[in-house]
């Protein structure tokens, strides 16, 4: 085989796709930190995803015109750093391939030279030992390849590629000493590697397909994540203690956090009562079931509910033309309550564990009818696809602030003034966030090390900015800790964020502990955020 048109494209990338599906969660589990929000092969999967499916549509033979539709579908479907760099990849890709039906060995080796061109530009300050590093050096040396080797055919051309990136993502943790110390390789630079196999297994003649229910998982995951929403199933039951399954109420809870999230489980006697938001409400009964007879039962669509109420504000918001928008990212009832109060009035659900897409942001954008907006993306892994919107609506004036962390963005707009222009806006806005410092306290979900700390799996973490440097098996303490290398004689202002769990007696003890050791003043806001117990904002 010496060329490939957009049939043989098409198949290739359906492979590539259905492998990178496979392995998502392996490609997540690679994530440097133990946290449980590693979320770069979900985000890479959702994005090439979103190309496939738009490529699909398109129904040519024309390697060109495929690879462009390809290329804008991983565009708007962009999610995370992961996400944005395989989209601009595929935009290098189409560059090079544009007007043509079929390609060869030759133009497929500058095609793939030009995507490391256009990704390399699209960031800032890039990182080597990354996703951009196995794209540079297996594109460069099998360009090198051809040169030498000018008769190989498709096949060749793409084994040479696959080895190239395998070596270098082989070589990341030597590039990058904490890829090093953890003892993982690149997850970025995988998800780059998964996808190339697949496009090689598909010539090869072996079609990777789905495994069954990976996609189905993929799909429950990412809506629940994403929106926090699903059913919110409510039963009694009247516990049978005759029955084969005996009741136990932490396997009950086992059970049920499988499946869902907002769990609550009271136990009196021989009552039960639960409360849980899940995708599968069908599967919570079943549960419950199996340890009595339901007494009563209630089951809402919370999502249907929630959509009718942002179709009805986004309406009203559309009608109403002002001067100036913030538009800020946030996870937690109380985190999205916060930034609405200090005039952030369009929120777009996500974080850190699941990230919007450029589509999100555009579709947000295009929704407001004002003439100045800024976009808060609150978390280092939302920048990217933010400014990719940014560079789409070149006809709107969006102002991307690089906000990290909550409290970053919550600083942001405590200094906005609509009163003042955009630049003096601008300025004090930034001045906030530079003086803004964030801690984190979440659960490691795996053993690993970290700058020579040992960190065990179910063990607490407090995060500064981005290092772990504290842990412990008792949450309130890795708090306190965390708190004092946090604040110093120059703060003035420590903001506690509460997330999902926390209970009111623990705050009032980590409360008590900063007011008893600090002259500063303390603001509580019950974010009910996932995954981090805290937030903790310094100014």
């Amino acid at each position: 085989m010496k060329t490939i048109n957009g049939d043989i494209f098409l198949k290739m990338l359906q492979s590539g796709a259905n492998n990178l599906t496979n392995k998502y969660n392996e490609i997540n589990a690679l994530n440097v930190f133990p946290v449980p929000d590693g979320d770069t092969g979900t985000n890479m999967n959702l994005t090439f995803t979103s190309g496939l499916n738009d490529a699909k549509k398109v129904m040519t033979s024309n390697i060109g015109e495929l690879s462009k539709t390809l290329s804008r579908g991983l565009l708007m479907g962009a999610r995370g750093n992961s996400g944005v760099i395989l989209s601009q990849i595929s935009r290098g890709f189409a560059q090079a391939v544009e007007g043509k039906m079929e390609v060869n060995v030759n133009e497929l080796a500058d095609a793939f030279v030009n995507g490391k061109v256009v990704a390399y530009k699209a960031v800032m300050r890039p990182v080597e030992g990354t996703i951009l590093t196995v794209l540079r050096e297996s594109a460069d040396a099998t360009r090198k390849y051809v040169d030498e080797n000018p008769e190989i055919d498709v096949i060749e051309f793409f084994e040479v590629l696959v080895r190239e990136a395998n070596i270098s993502l082989d070589n990341t943790p030597e590039l990058l000493p904490v890829l090093k110390e953890v003892g993982v390789v690149d997850s970025g630079g995988k998800g780059y590697t998964t996808v190339l196999e697949g496009f090689l297994s598909e010539l090869k003649g072996v079609s990777i397909d789905l495994i069954e229910g990976a996609n189905d998982i993929e799909a429950a995951q990412t809506d629940f994540e994403h929106d926090e929403f699903g059913y919110c199933t409510e039963f009694i039951i009247k516990v049978d203690e005759t029955s084969t399954d005996r009741y136990n109420e932490d396997k009950l809870r086992s059970q049920l956090e499988a499946i869902g999230n907002s769990l609550v489980v009271v136990t009196d006697e021989d009552i039960v009562k639960v409360h849980v938001h899940t995708l599968t409400p069908g599967n919570a009964l079943n549960i419950g079931q199996k340890y009595g007879e339901f007494v009563k039962l209630k089951i809402e669509n919370m999502t249907e509910q929630h959509n009718t109420i942002l179709d009805a504000e986004s309406k009203a918001k559309e009608l109403a033309h002002s001067k100036y928008a913030i538009v800020s990212v946030a996870a937690g009832s109380g985190v999205e309550a916060m930034f609405k109060e200090l005039r952030a009035d369009h929120i777009i659900s996500g974080g850190q564990t699941m990230n919007p897409s450029t589509e999100d942001f555009i579709a947000k954008i295009e929704s407001i009818n004002a003439d100045h907006i800024f976009i808060l993306p609150n978390n280092s892994n939302i920048i990217m696809a933010a400014k990719q919107a940014q560079d789409i609506l070149e006809d709107k004036d969006i102002h991307v602030l690089e906000t990290k962390t909550i409290p970053q963005g919550l600083a942001a707009c405590v200094m906005f003034n609509p009163d003042v222009d955009v630049q003096e806006n601008l300025e004090e806005m930034l001045e906030a966030i530079s003086n803004t410092k964030t801690g984190q306290v979440t659960y490691a979900i795996k053993d690993t090390m970290f700058e020579s700390l040992e960190i065990k799996a179910n063990d607490f973490m407090g995060i500064l900015e981005k290092d772990i440097v504290v842990t412990g098996t008792e949450r309130i303490e890795v708090t306190q800790s965390l708190i004092d290398k946090l604040i110093t004689e120059e703060n003035e202002l420590v903001t506690l964020i509460t997330g999902e769990g926390v209970a009111e007696e623990e705050v009032e003890t980590v409360v008590a502990h900063i007011e008893s050791n600090y002259d500063v003043e303390v603001e509580v806001i019950d974010g009910q955020q996932p995954v981090y117990s805290y937030i903790i904002g310094v100014e």
